[in-house]
């Protein structure tokens, strides 16, 4: 966080179906292509780690920092400082970790195989999806939102807009409809 220049953050469990050396092999492009483009900083730790940071140098990919796994209370502060927020994964049932990256204020890039993208990222709007297997899609979408700075912000904007709707009062009203939808298929 000593660097004042602007960064990607992405925030995982180092294992394969995060596919974060798919999110590397995007960022490499898109440095070949942006070569002042933003940083990339990675929070966690796992069985990757190894292979994640051999990648990295071995594919000589400049700008990527290992932030190491943090504690929640670290996390607000990495939210404030990034540009945008990348989730990568393969599979992932909904991404919390979205939720708190819109609440910062963050636009937000989430690969179409996380639960939450369809909820949650309005394309264009707020983010953009993309397809986690494809690093030329990904690498478009980081493009779009660091090279236009305006764009950046209002997305940021946007996401705190919406994320604002899915609060505790949002989540009672939706297990209510869940248990009364319940009860209508128990029958008497």
């Amino acid at each position: 966080l000593d660097d004042a220049r602007p960064f990607f953050l992405a925030s995982n469990r180092f294992v394969p179906r995060k596919n974060l050396a798919g999110l590397l092999a995007a960022y490499a492009l898109y440095r070949r292509r942006q070569p002042r483009g933003w940083r990339l900083v990675l929070l966690g730790s796992g069985p990757q780690e190894s292979a994640l940071k051999g990648l990295v140098v071995t594919e000589a990919i400049p700008d990527v920092v290992f932030a190491g796994f943090r504690q929640l209370s670290d996390l607000p502060a990495y939210l404030a400082r990034a540009g945008a927020f990348v989730h990568p994964a393969l599979a992932e049932p909904w991404g919390l970790v979205v939720n708190e990256a819109m609440a910062a204020g963050l636009p937000v890039l989430v690969s179409r195989s996380v639960g939450c993208a369809r909820d949650l990222v309005h394309e264009g709007i707020n983010g953009f999806t993309f397809d986690p297997r494809d690093p030329e899609d990904l690498c478009g979408k980081m493009e779009r939102v660091s090279g236009q700075p305006a764009l950046a912000d209002q997305m940021g904007s946007k996401s705190r807009h919406l994320i604002a709707a899915y609060g505790p009062a949002h989540f009672a009203k939706n297990l209510w409809q869940a248990y009364e939808c319940g009860c209508r298929r128990r029958g008497p």
